[in-house]
């Protein structure tokens, strides 16, 4: 509110091009003396521990060839039911490996569904790319890497014809919403905390200038598009350093017009619900929002329990499953 009145006297009483001018001098400071701060945040990994799992001997060994020749290891878990409901692509969070999947699709297995999960490049067991060192934020070559995931099953002699569903952790659903863009066999989507890169930079952006400068009063009056340009300007920097692009999820979800079921933890500290909230709204199609109370990042399997299990279930079963059922 403060802002808006100062803009409104400011455009009364002051040229339009000296506001343009002021802006710009603000930009100039802040890109001057605090970029450097934002690059080195951006690129610091969270200090989460990623699961591990334990290799499962019924599982189908899978490897896979990226696009550039590198080899991605997966696995295939057929479901024990006696008919298959369903092909379901696991994304996987940053650091885990392909079995870290087994708590999260045990019952899918049990209720009818076949799961893959696939670890991207530097993943796991996964070939590394000497290009490419993984962060937490979704870039082209993630997308790339399951868009191969994608035409592997779609490739598979027992392959749907009807298409897959895509369930995805964190860095693994963000990965699967971009992935979703111009790929119509993909069906419907269920992602658990899953964060977007501009709408969870900018509320970190903020926090970071708070505390790197004490310029409080420009803080209180600048918008929050502001803050949007200068993270874009960052995070542009730190792609072309890194020889990679971040597409944006934010872009990918208000595209998408297919069923969706985002899961949230209410105690997340590192993707506040909020985030969660402004990157779920952007979506188009049959959507739901489900926030786990107490839940933590990527915890809310362990608060919910056989909730989150039905939960995921039921989604699948509405916009997966047809009314005749595939044989395995």
């Amino acid at each position: 509110m403060v802002f808006w009145l100062w803009m409104v006297i400011s455009v009364l009483l002051v040229p339009p091009f000296a506001i343009g001018l002021a802006l710009a001098a603000i930009y100039l400071y802040i890109h001057v003396k605090y970029m450097g701060f934002l690059l080195r945040i951006f690129q610091e990994k969270p200090l989460l521990i990623a699961p591990r799992g334990e290799k499962l001997t019924d599982a189908e060994d899978v490897a896979i060839l990226a696009d550039d020749g590198l080899k991605l290891r997966g696995c295939y878990l057929k479901t024990i039911a006696p008919t298959r409901k369903g092909v379901i692509l696991f994304g996987l969070e940053f650091g885990s490996d392909r079995w870290a999947c087994r708590p999260y699709c045990e019952k899918l297995l049990e209720a009818g569904y076949d799961v893959f999960a696939v670890e991207f490049r530097g993943q796991g067991e996964s070939d590394k790319d000497p290009n490419y060192e993984p962060l937490q934020w979704v870039t082209d070559r993630d997308v790339r890497d399951m868009k191969v995931a994608i035409k592997y099953l779609l490739g598979r002699p027992d392959a749907d014809p009807r298409g897959i569903g895509v369930f995805g952790i964190s860095k693994g659903g963000g990965t699967g919403l971009v992935a979703s863009g111009g790929e119509p066999a993909i069906r419907c989507l269920v992602t658990d905390g899953a964060y977007g890169t501009h709408t969870t930079m900018i509320p970190y952006l903020k926090r970071w200038i708070g505390i790197y400068s004490d310029r409080k009063r420009i803080q209180r009056v600048l918008p929050t598009w502001f803050y949007g340009i200068i993270g874009m300007v960052g995070a542009k920097k730190v792609a072309r350093n890194r020889g990679v692009t971040y597409p944006s999820v934010e872009k990918a979800v208000g595209r998408l017009n297919r069923p969706l079921l985002m899961i949230h933890g209410e105690g997340d500290t590192y993707i506040k619900p909020e985030m969660a909230r402004t990157l779920f709204e952007r979506a188009r199609g049959p959507k739901e929002l489900w926030i786990v109370p107490k839940a933590k990042h990527n915890q809310a399997l362990t608060a919910a329990g056989d909730d989150y299990h039905t939960r995921v279930i039921a989604f699948f079963d509405t916009h997966l499953q047809s009314s005749i059922a595939s044989t395995p």
